[in-house]
């Protein structure tokens, strides 16, 4: 692997998803080290430097995939509860949907997909992409669970948003099953010019928030066949808070796209 320091998300590329209001906001709390942005979302005076370069890293990605290589963005925060006006989940910015939106105004790209494995709905990804016609959106999910979000029903503006809730107990073999007969054909039929995938590894078996039952092996598979679509990938970084299962899916993937 070809490790590489990201740079920092200006407040400029903030704005293409996020009011001013909000940006504005979570920088003051931070610098103020108040505590917490919500009751799940803690912060202190370094944060909102962290949080550009989180941001900033998934933007990097996006060049690295431009130019012919996959990329692993290995950063926290993560991103894909927080909305346009509103930090949540431990997310400050939502970092893959900030990737989509800088992806489209690349020449190249004129359609992204969005795929997010991570354990909870990514409500924040969803409120800022749904309206867009160039960006396909499509999670997996325990369900009910946090943040609430993430129904069958929410399809988005054009039909652009596909949400598979699940309850707690599947595994392996329902996931494989629901990635080949909904998530890989949604994918395809919208044909993106960058697959962009969300990789939060809270459904692991170990994870202690959660109640899905996957193993590393799981998540490489997804990412072999997403690779089917698009060979080279940017994968980011959501949940997960097993550390040692967080660090095997992390090679297991890592290992698909290298």
């Amino acid at each position: 692997m070809n490790w590489k320091e990201p740079r920092s998300a200006i407040e400029s590329e903030l704005e293409w998803i996020h009011s001013k209001e909000h940006i504005e906001h979570v920088k003051q709390v931070c610098k103020s080290d108040e505590g917490n942005l919500d009751p799940d979302t803690p912060v202190c005076p370094e944060s909102y430097d962290i949080a550009l370069k989180s941001a900033g890293a998934w933007l990097d990605g996006v060049d690295e995939v431009l130019a012919g290589n996959s990329a692993l963005v290995l950063s926290r925060p993560p991103g894909h509860h927080a909305e346009a006006g509103r930090a949540m989940g431990f997310c400050l910015f939502s970092n893959a949907a900030l990737a989509g939106v800088y992806a489209l105004k690349q020449d190249d790209i004129k359609k992204v997909a969005i795929f997010d494995w991570d354990v909870h709905h990514g409500n924040g990804t969803q409120h800022i992409v749904q309206s867009n016609l160039d960006i396909a959106y499509v999670s997996i999910h325990q369900f009910p669970f946090y943040p609430g979000t993430g129904s069958q029903m929410e399809k988005g503006d054009h039909g652009n948003v596909l949400n598979i809730p699940v309850p707690s107990g599947y595994g392996s073999s329902e996931y494989k099953q629901i990635f080949d007969k909904e998530v890989f054909p949604f994918i395809e039929k919208f044909s993106p010019d960058l697959l962009i995938i969300s990789a939060g590894f809270d459904a692991h078996r170990k994870d202690p928030l959660a109640g899905i039952n996957l193993e590393a092996e799981d998540f490489a598979y997804m990412t072999k066949r997403c690779l089917e679509i698009q060979p080279n990938l940017l994968l980011g970084l959501e949940g997960g808070y097993d550390l040692e299962a967080l660090g095997e899916c992390c090679v297991m993937v890592a290992a698909c796209v290298v």
